[in-house]
């Protein structure tokens, strides 16, 4: 099995070390991640200018650009080798609900999605204990089942894996997406020089985190497991929309 690691949190960061050596027995791994942190992206790709690959002592690959790029060109470029699939983490914080709209790290697997390839993306939802070998160990568990999973097209799985060791885990949930509550409002500071600057907000808690979604799953011990896809039209509202514009016809 020949498997692409990209994440949004960096090249360097423990999360995606730790899912490097946790997957590294299952086949021959290539790393292609950003340089830096690139959280809240979403699937930004780099199209202003040439993008600067790097190969670090340990033989992964920097990218001065987006988790979207470095998964588009590890596929489409870097590799004579084609990949089977792609995982995309251990990113440092839970991606839940509303948070894959802006999340690099569901990014980087849309694109191995949206170039042919399974993919996963893997989040630990941080208590502060940063458990990213329990994480590792539950994507291993799924790479290794037998049965091939069937999704449909342009669909990925999105992981929350709760912030506890392995022997504490409750169990694995099949989940819907929740939904945050409004974010807290933008957080004003004064740089240096006097001029005034702005923080974003935090995510908002949330707002539907009831039977079934990711946000209750994780937070009563369980892995969650949500099939996520990119069409987001609204079927339902179709005929609606038909009816309505009959007017404007």
């Amino acid at each position: 099995m020949r498997i692409l690691l990209s994440n949004d949190d960096g090249v360097h960061s423990p999360g995606l070390l730790a899912l490097y050596d946790g997957l590294k027995d299952l086949g021959v791994l290539e790393v292609v991640a950003p340089d830096r942190d690139h959280s809240g992206a979403s699937n930004a790709l780099t199209l202003n200018r040439p993008l600067t690959v790097e190969q670090h002592p340990n033989g992964f690959r920097s990218v001065d650009g987006t988790p979207t790029d470095c998964v588009h060109l590890a596929v489409n470029g870097l590799f004579e080798l084609p990949f089977d699939r792609v995982i995309s983490g251990i990113n440092t914080h839970a991606n839940l609900g509303d948070d894959v709209i802006y999340s690099g790290t569901v990014a980087a697997a849309m694109e191995g999605r949206h170039l042919g390839l399974p993919a996963i993306a893997v989040s630990l939802v941080n208590n502060g204990h940063y458990h990213y070998e329990t994480a590792a160990r539950v994507v291993k568990l799924l790479l290794q089942q037998e049965q091939p999973l069937v999704l449909g097209p342009r669909s990925i799985l999105n992981v929350n894996v709760p912030d506890v060791p392995w022997n504490e885990l409750k169990g694995f949930r099949v989940t819907r997406l929740g939904h945050r509550g409004k974010a807290e409002g933008a957080v004003p500071v004064t740089c240096p020089r006097g001029k005034a600057r702005y923080w974003i907000g935090a995510a908002g808690v949330g707002g539907d985190a009831g039977e079934g979604t990711d946000f209750e799953a994780v937070l009563e011990g369980y892995v969650s497991i949500t099939p996520v896809h990119v069409d987001m039209t609204r079927h339902e509202a179709l005929g609606t929309l038909e009816e309505w514009l009959e007017g404007v016809r």
